[in-house]
């Protein structure tokens, strides 16, 4: 009896998995699922742990031992998404950026989606002028320390802070003049509800790139916008294409299609390629995603999408969730009292600002990462001496006249692990600190010291080994279905067969099917020979089966 219990204890034991989610404040949430727990599940209880009602704008992610990122799909079992070791490391982000941010039900919300913009300024996802910058990094600035006072803000105070990938002294200047000057007065509340708005205005509001090349072979980002598809090169936008105007997205292999139908009727179709299969599978799968959840006016509407034409072959996906227009409507309807949000009261910057507003559910944050990160003196020294030589150079300027690059900031989509390197290399010469989420999501993604010295299990086998087996098992299930759908496709031809030659129908279609002349030649010199052949040998079977 002892026995029995302890084995099915730990069983039980084996059926649940530990996930620590990373939240936007950089705080953690740990907990524990069963093995057939949903994606639906773990996101329920996330929510309920921040007290968030608006939970459609938000989505898990994590990244696989590839270094390729996903949405967790909500649909399917976690453990079957999760190709690597349990515990599980995912992330808590926006998925689909709100239309209009200001006017998102709840201040919660509002605070959520400010502190995913906050980041994707900080890694260089947000391309905006100097002078939005400023004004942005200002906001920021006033959300967390408050008004200027001279006693607690000595000069230089806002160079404590890290706003973008990389910073320059005259931009330092114009942030601490305009919070010294024109946001004084402005609760944290109103500071990020300005900040929202500002960052609302920008080409690269929403966009979450990923890197690709086109035709041509030259550096491209692709990104879904809550307005339509867009396409970065360099500093430019070179496409922008509205939601109404995509007809279709498909992928083969590392090939991505834009099918475009715009006005007169005329069709134009983008064609770029990802680093990898798997990279370009997510770009697909994320594009129908915003498609759905942007273009249609009801979950309804939502169809299976393949990634061919041919209904055998490729990948099959179909969005789960509501879209925005459903939302907020939802959104409309909430009448519980908005969730309690702390202020800490404005504190001096040094070494950490402390004045930040926790919402019900957030653990505090006086102690996390959720403030804009703080730069060591080393750093600042490593930083000084960029500057000094850039000075030399002209090329002081942190944030161009125009626009920065996103080459230099931090790729939601990791391309392949050399180039990698490359850009990380490429950053490090620039003068572009080495960001918190590619550190921890490096980490993340990299196997423990015990688990390095352990042999390699089928999924760390190089190229020659298991590598190619998911190539292998793809070949092998479009054969199948190829074979399947020819069986079908035959057994029906049989029946209808049967019906014209045995049946007693007399529809129009099948007379004149009859009196064709191919068809009675088929019928008597085929067809009848066959069938007297077939019930010979089914008579001499019976008769051998009676005797026996």
């Amino acid at each position: 009896m002892l026995s029995r219990w302890m084995s099915g204890s730990s069983r039980s034991l084996e059926r649940e998995y530990n996930c620590t989610v990373r939240l936007l404040d950089d705080s953690e949430y740990s907990c524990t699922i069963q093995r057939d727990a949903k994606g639906q599940y773990l996101f329920d209880l996330l929510c309920h742990h921040l007290n968030l009602l608006e939970k459609d704008y938000f989505g898990i992610r994590f990244v696989d031992p590839d270094k390729q990122r996903h949405w967790l799909e909500f649909t399917k079992s976690v453990v079957k998404q999760m190709r690597a070791q349990p515990p599980f490391t995912m992330c808590f982000r926006v998925k689909f950026y709100p239309t209009d941010p200001a006017a998102l039900k709840e201040e919660i919300t509002r605070y959520l989606v400010f502190l995913q913009i906050k980041r994707d300024l900080y890694h260089g996802r947000l391309l905006c002028k100097t002078s939005d910058a400023a004004l942005l990094a200002a906001y920021i600035l006033q959300a967390e320390i408050g008004d200027y006072d001279p006693g607690k803000h000595p000069e230089g105070y806002s160079s404590k802070f890290q706003f973008f990938p990389k910073h320059s002294e005259k931009l330092e200047r114009k942030i601490a003049e305009i919070h010294k000057t024109e946001l004084s007065g402005q609760t944290p509340a109103t500071s990020e509800l300005n900040f929202l708005r500002k960052a609302q205005t920008l080409e690269t509001y929403g966009v979450d790139p990923h890197p690709c090349k086109d035709v041509s072979g030259n550096a491209a980002f692709l990104a879904f916008t809550p307005f339509g598809f867009v396409v970065l090169q360099g500093n430019k936008r070179v496409h922008f294409i509205k939601w109404n105007e995509v007809t279709k997205m498909k992928f083969e292999g590392k090939t991505f299609y834009l099918y475009v139908s715009q006005k007169e009727e005329k069709k134009i179709v983008l064609t770029y390629f990802a680093p990898t299969p798997e990279a370009c599978k997510h770009l697909w799968k994320c594009g129908i995603e915003n498609q759905a959840f942007y273009k249609l006016e009801k979950s309804s509407q939502v169809r299976t999408v393949s990634s061919s034409n041919l209904f055998f072959k490729g990948s099959r996906f179909r969005y789960s969730g509501r879209v925005a227009k459903e939302v907020m409507e939802s959104s409309a309807k909430i009448k519980r009292e908005p969730p309690e949000i702390h202020s800490a009261g404005a504190e001096c910057c040094p070494p950490r600002p402390l004045s930040r507003r926790v919402p019900a559910g957030l653990e505090s944050l006086r102690d996390s990462a959720h403030s804009t990160p703080v730069r060591s003196a080393s750093h600042g020294e490593a930083l000084a001496a960029r500057g000094a030589r850039a000075d030399s150079s002209e090329r002081v300027a942190v944030i161009a006249d125009e626009n920065y690059s996103p080459a230099d900031s931090v790729l939601p989509t990791p391309v392949a692990e050399h180039s990698l390197e490359l850009l990380l290399l490429a950053r490090h010469l620039n003068g572009a600190p080495c960001s918190i989420e590619e550190e921890k999501e490096a980490e993340a993604s990299t196997p423990t010291a015990a688990e390095a010295a352990e042999p390699p299990g089928p999924r760390a086998l190089g190229p020659g080994g298991a590598a190619q087996a998911p190539q292998v098992n793809k070949f092998v299930l479009s054969v199948l279905r190829l074979l399947l759908v020819t069986v079908g496709l035959l057994f029906v031809l049989l029946l209808l067969l049967i019906v014209l030659t045995e049946s007693d129908l007399d529809t129009a279609f099948f007379r004149d099917i009859r009196q064709t002349p191919e068809f009675e030649q088929f019928h008597y010199q085929y067809f009848c020979p066959l069938r007297r052949w077939f019930a010979c040998k089914i008579r001499a079977v019976v008769s051998l089966l009676i005797d026996t």
